[in-house]
């Protein structure tokens, strides 16, 4: 396989994942410390959304954390593919979320 940058198991993919984390956990914040946002369904199931994110994140941080001490090679067809297929659901979950955001704010 041809080495890509951010890969799983290099130390660019860990700050790539770290990153993802860092920034899902800051839009948590500030989606909840806005006024009214329980009045807003989406808001809430973006929140819970960006909560699944960080969790996916953090345990592919966690992960990359142990390949790099071991010096492992998480470079194999079934971990690839259910990476692939873990990062697609979660983007088509945020994507379903954020299409009912939008749909809420032409209506009202």
């Amino acid at each position: 396989m041809k080495e890509l940058f951010g890969g799983p198991g290099k130390v660019s993919g860990l700050v790539l994942r770290m990153g993802q984390c860092l920034f899902a956990a800051a839009s948590m914040v500030v989606m909840a410390s806005s006024h009214g946002f329980a009045t807003c369904t989406a808001f809430c199931y973006l929140i819970a959304a960006m909560g699944l994110q960080v969790i996916w994140s953090f345990s592919l941080a966690c992960l990359d954390i142990h390949a790099l001490r071991l010096k492992r090679d998480l470079r194999n067809y079934v971990f690839l593919s259910l990476l692939v297929i873990g990062d697609w659901v979660i983007f088509s979950f945020l994507f379903s979320i954020l299409c009912i955001d939008a749909y809420q704010w032409v209506i009202f």
